[in-house]
């Protein structure tokens, strides 16, 4: 049933009760120590009525003036046996006096409280006049307790009061002290009730400035844990918009290949029945579209390994020398693009670092198609390698148009072209920088695209 409770309440309801154990405690002390305070008091006024009678006993041979409600009695005590002399002062109840009485021996005074039938609770006092001689008187108790009932009646009644003030109260200042918690809790039900499948950014925030500074603390950390839920949406969403993205113009780059091999196909069956001259040349049609969707699919295979390349390592590492694979992609590049004269700048010595030499060819041959690709015939390449501060440098650089601003941040996305009118035959598939990239990132080392109008440049950074 207190789990159903709002915190303050049950706060103010705890609060209360150790409030009232409090209350309890202090109500017990106070009254034990008034009904000692008056019992004492009550043993004191009897000393000195006692002293008072005695002093009659010894002028008058008997008692006077009493005082009202009280028995005084004097016994003649001998052989065990206590004989009052003034009978009529007697209680009904006379055996408690008796017993006092027969208990008084030398000096000392003794004290009881005892119930007398017929007549209440009696504070009794004996004490020796002379030899054989004791006076007992018995006071009544029953203002003390009167007092003491009415004093725990006041107090139970305040304590009562207090307790409602103070759980009222306590119970207004908490809702008050907690109200920056509630603020929060409604926080966190507004973004639960919005839909964030789409979303990149949480709508909402913890406000307010009041509840102390553990709630202020508790308030940055929420806050800033929705900061970093709205980082982890946001880089969610890019990663969706990228998947997206790289499913469309992957199922684009793959048809367009699979479209071709299918009409070659049936050109190549009408050929074989009313042409067979034709056949070879539908033929090998169809081997270079297979070819290009395998080199399309080696590339996404390759990326795939790389993203997953915690689990699968897809580098086999060796020492080799960074200037003599530059050396050799220089050669086939020449070959391969005659109408692009490279210059090659290679150190004397070897460039040794621990690389895939399969792989970090194939970023090479890259960086140079990449140039060749999107550059007019006759524009000059250059191909360097060099140490610096202990990482070897690979930069590519050309002289063509250059990138424009806003095509440079994305180069290295998957199947981004700056020119998304060329085919792939002009303009390539959009996977061989990130191909780059990816390729770079495994070897533990990074790209860099340089340049402006009229000049292009990657430098690749690797960790010797």
């Amino acid at each position: 049933m207190t789990r159903r409770l709002r915190l303050g309440t049950r706060l103010a309801l705890g609060l209360g009760a150790l409030a009232l154990a409090v209350f309890a405690v202090v109500g017990t002390v106070m009254a034990r120590s008034m009904q000692d305070y008056l019992a004492h008091r009550l043993d004191d006024q009897m000393a000195t009525t006692q002293s008072s009678l005695k002093k009659d006993l010894a002028r008058n041979g008997t008692i006077k003036g009493k005082a009202y409600g009280w028995f005084s009695v004097v016994y003649d005590v001998r052989g065990g046996e206590a004989v009052p002399r003034n009978g009529e002062d007697l209680p009904d109840d006379d055996h408690e006096l008796t017993a006092v009485a027969l208990d008084v021996r030398g000096q000392d005074p003794v004290y009881r409280t005892e119930h007398l039938r017929g007549d209440g609770t009696y504070r009794l006092r004996g004490c020796p006049v002379s030899d054989e001689v004791v006076l007992v008187s018995a006071a009544p108790m029953n203002d003390i307790t009167t007092t003491v009932r009415r004093l725990v009646l006041v107090e139970v009644a305040a304590f009562l009061l207090a307790l409602v003030a103070f759980v009222v109260i306590g119970r207004a200042v908490l809702r008050r002290g907690l109200k920056p918690l509630s603020d929060m809790a409604r926080t966190a039900h507004d973004i639960a009730s919005h839909d964030l499948t789409d979303s990149a950014r949480l709508p909402v925030r913890a406000e307010g400035g009041d509840g102390g500074a553990e709630v202020e603390e508790l308030r940055t950390a929420f806050n800033t844990m929705l900061d970093h839920i709205d980082t982890s949406l946001a880089a969610r969403a890019a990663a969706e918009q990228r998947l997206r993205r790289f499913i469309a113009d992957a199922s684009h780059e793959l048809r367009t290949p699979l479209t071709s091999i299918r009409g070659y196909a049936d050109l190549f069956r009408y050929a074989a029945a009313n042409a067979p001259g034709e056949r070879e040349a539908h033929l090998e049609k169809l081997r270079s579209e297979a070819a290009r969707m395998s080199v399309l699919l080696d590339d996404l295979l390759l990326l795939a390994r790389l993203d997953s390349a915690e689990v699968e390592t897809p580098l086999r590492l060796a020492e080799g020398d960074l200037a003599a694979v530059a050396r050799e992609a220089a050669d086939a590049f020449r070959a391969a693009h005659p109408t692009h004269p490279l210059a090659l700048s290679v150190p004397d010595g070897p460039v040794r670092l621990v690389f895939d030499p399969l792989r970090l060819r194939q970023v090479v041959d890259n960086l140079l198609a990449n140039a060749a690709r999107h550059t007019p015939a006759g524009t000059a390449v250059s191909l360097s390698v060099s140490a610096e501060d202990g990482s070897a440098v690979l930069r590519v650089e050309d002289a063509g148009p250059g990138i424009p601003p806003a095509d440079r941040p994305r180069v290295f996305d998957r199947f981004y072209r700056v020119d998304d009118s060329r085919t792939r035959d002009r303009g390539g598939s959009g996977l061989g920088l990130a191909v780059v990239d990816s390729l770079v990132a495994a070897h533990g080392g990074a790209v860099e695209l340089t340049g402006g109008p009229g000049s292009t440049a990657f430098t690749v950074r690797l960790p010797r």
